[in-house]
């Protein structure tokens, strides 16, 4: 090889060196540009990071009503049974049978040959009942004799309190299905008239009924007395009234009732006098009630419904549903009394505590909560907003928000006072109301009576057999 190819060999060779040299600071280029973008989002990462941490630290956690997100279901996966199927598809168990009968084959149905290994193939359950009893009528026949020495007629004694209430003629167990109809079934007087005659053949005028449901409600008013004196020791009670009318007259049922008992009045009136004469001017417990200013007279503990006041701010939400700053307010009062009802359901006090220092506790506490909702409502009272009323409703009762804070065992509602109530709502929608004063009392009597043996998860028909035979009060 000459010179010249020699030379022109080395040119090409480092022009391939610098083409190399060239595409290799390109590469460079790249790669510096790259670990910049890197670089770059490594900081942006560390910034996200840092902002995730510092709004899980000021996350609270959901309200008590608000459901958890479900679970979405993979491809494939079947959609679980709901909990009411798993519980209707579940075997029935057999009722314990009171009769038995035997269905035995002998022979084939087919080509009648004798069968062998004879064996129980299968049990079917039939539940009915007996032919509806005809009334029994006994007829006591009872003698005399003339005393010759008293010079006077007299009778072979007999006692039938067991049997019969005072000197009518309607038996007790007859008695205690009629009053049964009338006061848990809620059956007008002529459908009883017309159910006795149907089933048990026996023809009671409507005027008898009536007059037998005054009797028994004279001899029962003792025990409906013992409950009345029962509600007025009672630590807490919850009050609440409704309509009724008297001769086409407007007046008012009052009720108190605890988990155990319940009592009701009738009155013309609608003042708070009447919540006095029902619980005791002296009583030491706490009154649930709703916000009517009847309760106002009752001037010891009074835990006022949490359930009407959400359910007044609900209807002004309806009301404005584009105020953000209502919007806004109503749930922030939701959340102090979601924040009070999970401290009560978790509240653990200290048994080393004297009750005086453990009802301080609580009442501390209870300060609190009614700090929180006064700071809350305080920018919205007297001025022109929608939630004025309420907020001013909320500082006038504020002592009376929170005592289900202080005291264990009181509810912040009371949702009891209405369902107790509520069967004789639905009495008023069917017959109206009554007709005398003496009417309203016996209706008041036996509804005291029977509501308080179903809330006790007693036999009303068997209490009521039970306290007509009884000689607690004279006939």
């Amino acid at each position: 090889m000459n010179a010249e190819e020699k030379i022109a060999s080395l040119e090409d060779a480092l022009s391939r060196a610098l083409e190399e040299l060239h595409q290799t600071r390109e590469q460079l280029r790249a790669l510096q540009k790259v670990q910049e973008q890197l670089k770059e989002s490594q900081e942006q990462l560390q910034k996200a990071q840092a902002r995730i941490a510092e709004l899980e630290k000021r996350k609270t956690p959901p309200p008590e009503f608000v459901k958890a997100n479900a679970k979405k279901r993979e491809a494939g996966e079947k959609k679980p049974r709901k909990k009411r199927e798993a519980q209707y598809n579940k075997g029935r168990a057999r009722e314990t049978p009171t009769e038995s009968a035997e269905h035995h084959v002998v022979n084939c149905s087919q080509c009648h040959q004798r069968l062998g290994g004879i064996t129980l193939a299968r049990v079917r359950e039939v539940i009915d009942i007996p032919p509806p009893p005809e009334v029994v009528v006994t007829q006591h026949r009872i003698y005399q004799g003339w005393c010759s020495n008293c010079q006077k007629w007299h009778e072979a004694p007999v006692d039938l309190h067991e049997e019969v209430l005072g000197q009518g003629r309607i038996g007790v167990r007859l008695t205690s299905l009629i009053a049964t109809l009338r006061t848990v079934m809620r059956l007008p007087i002529r459908q009883i008239q017309l159910y006795l005659e149907t089933m048990h053949q026996v023809k009671i005028s409507n005027g008898e009924i009536v007059e037998l449901l005054h009797r028994i409600g004279k001899h029962v008013q003792p025990l409906v007395d013992g409950i009345k004196a029962q509600i007025q020791t009672s630590p807490a009670v919850q009050a609440d009234e409704t309509g009724w009318r008297e001769d086409g007259q407007n007046g008012y049922i009052w009720s108190v009732s605890t988990p155990t008992l319940r009592y009701y009045e009738y009155h013309h009136s609608r003042a708070g006098e009447v919540v006095k004469s029902l619980i005791g001017e002296e009583y030491q417990g706490v009154l649930g009630s709703d916000f009517y200013a009847g309760y106002n007279t009752h001037k010891g503990y009074h835990q006022r419904c949490w359930v009407h006041l959400l359910g007044d701010i609900h209807d002004l939400k309806k009301l404005h549903p584009k105020d953000e700053q209502l919007l806004g307010w109503a749930k922030a009062v939701r959340a102090i009394y979601d924040d009070a009802s999970a401290w009560v359901a978790h509240a653990r006090d200290d048994p080393a505590l004297s009750p005086t220092k453990l009802l301080q506790a609580r009442k501390a506490q209870q300060h609190m909560y009614e700090q929180r909702l006064l700071n809350l409502c305080r920018s919205y009272m007297r001025v022109d907003v929608p939630q004025r009323i309420l907020c001013e409703r909320i500082e006038r009762f504020l002592p009376e928000l929170f005592v289900f804070v202080a005291i264990a065992g009181v509810p912040s509602h009371n949702n009891l006072a209405e369902r107790s109530i509520r069967p004789l709502v639905i009495a008023r929608k069917i017959s109206g109301g009554s007709r005398t004063p003496k009417g309203s009392q016996t209706r008041m009597t036996l509804a005291s009576l029977f509501a308080t043996w179903m809330a006790q998860q007693l036999n009303p028909f068997q209490q009521c057999l039970l306290a007509l035979t009884s000689t607690f009060s004279a006939n």
